[in-house]
């Protein structure tokens, strides 16, 4: 069960995603962590111990603000789609002039969040593991 300042998190993410002036799409990238085939040994034993490994993105998900009430609830829908995932991550898409993000605006960005994962450049993105806690990389 997260702790409350983790759920905050996530709270926080609804209530600036809310607060914004123009409607807004919450972006989700799930990922796993996978041990590269050429690792070493102390790479594998970091990645036995729960540290470590590449990320691979599994899915990904666009979500109004209606559609999302807790972290639990998001991991559960995840869950019953059965993905396995160790991090999260999210980001927010704002619409204009009163009007939610474009469906290929929305399929742009989830891309380059997808792509930004595979390749390590996430360091814009709100992440965190499955318990709701903040993930540090680094």
């Amino acid at each position: 069960m997260p702790s409350s300042s983790s759920s905050s998190l996530f709270d926080q993410l609804l209530q600036a995603a809310a607060a914004q002036p123009e409607p807004q799409r919450l972006l989700f990238v799930f990922a796993e962590a996978e041990l590269p085939g050429d690792a070493d040994a102390a790479q594998r034993a970091r990645f036995e111990a729960g540290q470590g490994g590449a990320l691979t993105p599994v899915a990904c998900v666009e979500k109004s603000l209606p559609e999302l009430s807790t972290f639990a609830a998001l991991v559960a829908e995840s869950r019953r789609a059965s993905l396995p995932w160790r991090v999260m991550f999210a980001a927010g898409l704002s619409g204009a002039n009163g009007q939610p993000p474009s469906a290929e605006r929305i399929d742009s960005a989830l891309e380059a969040m997808v792509e930004g994962v595979r390749s390590g450049a996430f360091g814009g993105y709100l992440a965190l593991d499955t318990e709701g806690r903040p993930v540090r990389f680094g």
